[in-house]
């Protein structure tokens, strides 16, 4: 099972706790709205594009683009049980690929670029999506927003910090990984069966697949630049999945499944 940590439980507006809030009505399908965070919330991907293209650039001497962009993921995949998801994990993976690539002739200097390259894609400013904020306020008039993340835990912790967004979610919650027994045990600790949460995010492998295993709704937003690894078949004719332009159109989905 993939561990989870909840870094926070905020009882949502109008004063009233947590545990009634998931009450709502009979009528009420859904329960709980689960978001992904990285590429969902905000960008992501276009600063590890950035980060990568820094590595081509300072291994061009040794190697192609293609073959080192494949050198590259080769070496976070192999290191994903090892370092997890995030931004530190890549670093080390580009500082091994370029070893296995330029071998004694990766200078000191090198390796300083590529680190400096590392803190940069650390640093880098928070950029919400247009019409997040507003999105979120709508979707929590509807029922408790649960942020569900993996990656490392203190940039995480950062990222949403600087998004301004924590006051809008009841919980928030990274994990290493998500998996079906990740939904399970958050619906579970939440107090409400499967059907009653919908999980959206820009993820087939990870947001979608996962939670539609484990008996919720699934809304996919896909992003320009994903990851290679987070790609994955869609699940056609799946009753309690859709596929969305853009986060904006998430309310109206799910008031039109309750």
């Amino acid at each position: 099972m993939s561990p989870s940590i909840v870094l926070s439980e905020h009882p949502p507006d109008k004063g009233i706790s947590l545990p009634i809030a998931l009450g709502y009505s009979g009528a009420m399908t859904i329960k709980l709205i689960c978001l992904d965070a990285d590429d969902t919330l905000w960008h992501n991907m276009r600063h590890f594009n950035a980060t990568q293209d820094a590595l081509t650039d300072i291994l061009q001497p040794f190697a192609d683009v293609d073959v080192t962009r494949e050198r590259l993921i080769a070496c976070e995949i192999r290191n994903l049980p090892l370092y997890g998801y995030g931004a530190k994990g890549f670093t080390l993976s580009m500082i091994e690929a370029a070893v296995e690539l330029a071998g004694d002739q990766l200078s000191t200097a090198m390796i300083q670029d590529i680190l400096a390259a590392g803190r940069a894609l650390l640093a880098h400013p928070v950029e919400l999506f247009d019409g997040v904020e507003e999105t979120l306020e709508r979707l929590a008039n509807i029922g408790p927003l649960v942020l569900v993340t993996k990656g490392d835990l203190l940039h995480q912790e950062s990222k949403l910090a600087a998004s301004g967004l924590g006051d809008l979610f009841s919980g928030i919650e990274i994990v290493s990984d998500k998996k079906v027994d990740t939904f399970r045990t958050l619906f579970a600790r939440h107090g409400i069966a499967p059907e009653q949460a919908v999980m959206a995010g820009d993820s087939m492998r990870s947001d979608i697949l996962p939670a539609l295993e484990a008996g919720a709704w699934a809304a996919f937003i896909p992003q320009e630049g994903a990851w290679s690894h987070e790609r994955a078949q869609p699940p056609i004719g799946a009753a309690r999945y859709t596929q969305l332009e853009r986060l904006g159109e998430l309310p109206d989905w799910i008031a039109g499944i309750n």
